[in-house]
């Protein structure tokens, strides 16, 4: 019997994918080369290295690349980032700010701190998205304090979460708990949904050790407050719990004889 194509149901773009949101996430553009109506700054340096990263790949950027895609020389970029080191802790600082400019993400959960998450969860996703070749930076720059993990990278979205599982009766422990499960899940699902694209997840551009940035750490106090727990290494457990929990889904699916996700 012949197949009427008019009957094939279309597939449905990703509802975080930079296609289903009409491109990708609103990070500024490189915009021309410098002339005197367009000075150099740097969110515009920032701009235009993840603009090359996303084209060209990670391995590929240079100072002196970037500096060519900007119309100047390569030393003109060092009065706005000292150096390669800096420049990728910028590219990561303002790929994360595209959390801010999300109209689906909230700072304060205002809809319960499960909705909180959920909304969290699908910004990171829609910025892995975006830009899959940069994505592994954020798994490999040390932040601001040394006991934040990845994904989420910024103070700011790192005390708005604890702060919204706090106020939503979360314990301390339970708080912490919650958000390396959360961070866990977060960065290997989508590190492993980029390395799929074919995107190279190394260590090579990871530094040695971390740099004291010198950052106000007062303006974030839970973040401070929970340092000793937040420093604790628990990733065996949070493995096998994650493990634990999966297996437990998958005899529910087992059970009730349906595929995952239906």
């Amino acid at each position: 019997m012949e197949r009427n194509e008019d009957t094939v149901p279309m597939r449905r773009p990703d509802p975080d994918s930079p296609e289903a949101r009409g491109g990708a996430a609103a990070v500024l553009p490189a915009g021309p080369p410098v002339t005197g109506r367009a000075p150099l700054d740097r969110r515009r340096i920032l701009g235009a290295a993840i603009e090359f990263i996303d084209r060209n790949g990670l391995s590929a950027l240079t100072m002196r690349r970037l500096g060519a895609s900007l119309g100047v020389e390569a030393m003109a970029l060092y009065r706005y980032v000292p150096g390669r080191e800096q420049l990728l802790d910028g590219v990561v600082e303002t790929v994360i700010d595209e959390l801010y400019g999300d109209p689906d993400v909230h700072m304060r959960a205002a809809g319960g701190w499960q909705d909180f998450l959920q909304r969290l969860a699908h910004g990171v996703r829609r910025i892995a998205l975006a830009h899959p070749e940069v994505f592994p930076l954020v798994a490999t720059r040390p932040p601001a304090a040394p006991w934040v993990r990845p994904p989420l990278r910024s103070l700011r979205w790192v005390e708005s979460l604890l702060t919204a599982l706090v106020d939503s009766g979360f314990s301390a422990d339970a708080a912490v708990a919650a958000y390396r499960a959360y961070s866990s899940f977060l960065l290997g699902h989508l590190l492993l949904e980029v390395s799929q694209k074919g995107v190279q997840i190394s260590p090579e551009d990871a530094p040695e050790g971390v740099p004291d940035t010198g950052t106000d750490l007062s303006q974030y106090p839970l973040v401070v407050e929970l340092e000793d727990l937040l420093s604790q290494d628990e990733s065996a457990a949070e493995f096998e719990e994650a493990l634990e929990n999966l297996l437990g889904r998958l005899e529910t699916v087992r059970r009730e004889g349906r595929a995952p996700g239906e």
